[in-house]
């Protein structure tokens, strides 16, 4: 997979070359899109993992649409980019990739502009924004590992009761999960609500579901909860895995056909709508969740400021769960030592400005970054005896270092150690 992806990427570099964004009109203006999304934050992390892979990715937003459309080529000639969005839905994971005819920006006239199938030149008249559609970790791969380096620091952390192998970093890889925006389903498609909510009061509780081929074992697509959505077949038999997993909570699987949803107990369909409820029980004692949506900045103990939202419903976790006491276990991927940068005197853990750097291994990044989430949390009046900190490394690696999906192995995990 890797190397379709590398070979498209070089070949759109060389293909930009021909893209004069600023000259084109709207009515010879066309873009080779791979996703859109609601969040400008998301659009460019989107554009960083592609970019990974040696495309020539850009983002822009379709005003009409209020969407952050993400582009690897904009041309003149709309059958050169109808084939190249062919090549890439065949050839690579951006199996839904579109043609938008017009021009994308803020100062562009929302009158404007059509989304087109590239296989079969049908207009496209839904767009659904898919924000999660992104390395599953938010990771980015370390390079650094094992050193003999010590830090002190007053926070109580695990020993590590194993030496750790030394092993060599990976060249990144853009895992499999990276899904393309995916649109949403025309004629064999039905209409869903996943209803996500707490089994406690009931209430409603944000979060998406992913929808699995049993078949192929892969995640097709994410569709938002609590919304009106259309799920098409992914499959013959339309059985598929319906998975939420929202941080905090255990995670919930529906074994679900698409084409009679009815047929699952629990599934209720009113109005040809069918709602699939996904009641969300709080983690218990001995639980693992893993904070995909925290982003570090690269070699960094520093978050992305998009990791916010994650941080912020660990501390209302633990708030409202006094009794909780956990573990921040932080993990990277590989083992070579190297530059670690830290926050400065201004202590800003989502911001790489006034930073200062040191030397170190990847224990040592794994736990500055557990630290990080542990400093969050202090600041926001979690007290200090509720939580431990453990630094791994690279030693429990859920992947091979040279697995496509490598990137997930560096991560941030919180194991629930009293309730």
């Amino acid at each position: 997979m890797m190397k379709y992806l590398k070979l498209f990427g070089f070949l759109f570099l060389s293909l930009h070359a021909f893209a004069i964004d600023g000259q084109l009109k709207a009515e010879n203006s066309n873009y080779v899109v791979i996703g859109a999304f609601a969040s400008q934050e998301n659009a460019a992390h989107f554009v960083e993992i592609a970019k990974k892979a040696n495309f020539d990715a850009q983002f822009e937003i379709n005003p009409n649409r209020q969407l952050f459309y993400v582009y690897v080529l904009h041309t003149g000639n709309k059958k050169q980019a109808i084939e190249e969005a062919q090549k890439l839905r065949q050839k690579t994971t951006f199996w839904d990739t579109w043609v938008f005819s017009g021009l994308l920006g803020r100062n562009e006239s929302t009158s404007n502009g059509s989304d087109y199938h590239p296989e079969t030149g049908e207009k496209l008249t839904r767009i659904t924004a898919d924000d999660n559609q992104l390395n599953p970790s938010g990771a980015i791969t370390s390079s650094v590992n094992e050193s003999t380096t010590v830090k002190e620091n007053p926070i109580a952390v695990t020993p590590d009761p194993t030496p750790a192998e030394v092993t060599t970093t990976p060249e990144i890889a853009v895992p499999e999960e990276m899904y393309p925006k995916t649109l949403e389903a025309e004629g064999d498609g039905r209409h869903f609500v996943f209803r996500i909510f707490r089994n406690s009061n009931q209430k409603a509780v944000d979060g998406e579901v992913d929808i699995v081929d049993p078949e192929k074992k892969k995640k097709i697509v994410s569709f938002q909860g609590n919304k009106d959505v259309i799920v098409r077949p992914v499959n013959k038999s339309g059985d598929v895995s319906m998975e939420c997993e929202v941080f905090g909570f255990r995670k919930v699987t529906q074994a679900v056909n698409v084409k009679n949803p009815q047929a699952t107990a629990g599934v209720v369909v009113e109005n040809d709508q069918a709602i699939v409820p996904f009641e969300l029980v709080r983690l218990k004692k001995g639980d693992y969740a893993v904070m995909y949506n925290v982003y570090f900045f690269k070699d960094a103990a520093i978050m992305k400021p998009e990791s916010r939202y994650e941080v912020n419903s660990l501390r209302d976790m633990l708030k409202e769960n006094p009794k909780y006491k956990i573990k921040i276990h932080g993990h990277t991927n590989g083992n070579a030592a190297g530059k670690i940068i830290e926050p400065g005197e201004s202590k800003d853990l989502f911001s790489m400005s006034g930073t200062k750097d040191s030397f170190g291994s990847a224990k040592t990044l794994s736990e500055e970054r557990a630290i990080t989430i542990y400093d969050f949390l202090i600041a926001e009046g979690i007290d200090a005896s509720r939580m431990l900190v453990k630094g791994w490394g690279g030693k429990k690696p859920i992947f091979d270092k040279d697995h496509p999906k490598a990137q997930s192995n560096v991560r941030v995990e919180i194991e629930i150690i009293e309730e």
